[in-house]
């Protein structure tokens, strides 16, 4: 048989100790991450989901995001905060798309040309349907639902 010695008894009774002592804070730590963390989240979701539209409508849809006079027919305009490219491809058709590159995640940050630019890597995508018009991007931007109302154009 093994011999037990003083060294091997005082280890297990630390480690016993350690863990006894350890795992009711770690219980107590995971229910109140889990109030807490869950609470958090879902007040600042409402929080950040009422005060961005301003009070028009709800969520991310209803903000107006521009005057159609603003977006240039041939052009369009990056809306970075609400992560959306306005363009006017042919005069009274606009179009949305997110402004997030598909490349590498930067936000584009400006249309001349006929393209929607990103200033990482140069990728530049088409004003008319969000395809790839060169650079390191493989995917098409992912286009973003808009209505038109009058001379408003809002976010949907």
């Amino acid at each position: 048989m093994t011999e037990i010695n003083r060294r091997t008894v005082l280890r297990g009774v630390a480690v016993t100790g350690a863990l006894g002592a350890v795992s009711p804070l770690l219980a107590g730590c995971g229910s109140d991450e889990t109030t807490s963390g869950g609470g958090s989240s879902d007040a600042t979701a409402s929080g950040d989901a009422g005060s961005t539209p301003s009070g028009e409508g709800g969520g991310d849809g209803g903000a107006t995001l521009a005057a159609t006079s603003d977006i240039p027919v041939g052009g369009g305009k990056v809306f970075a905060d609400q992560q959306v490219v306005v363009t006017q491809p042919s005069a009274g058709a606009f179009l949305a798309f997110t402004a997030v590159c598909t490349h590498q995640g930067c936000t584009v940050n400006s249309v001349q040309d006929g393209t929607i630019n990103c200033p990482c890597h140069g990728s530049m995508f088409s004003i008319e349907d969000g395809s790839v018009a060169g650079g390191p991007a493989q995917a098409p931007l992912e286009e973003k639902s808009i209505s038109v109302e009058g001379e408003s154009i809002t976010l949907t």
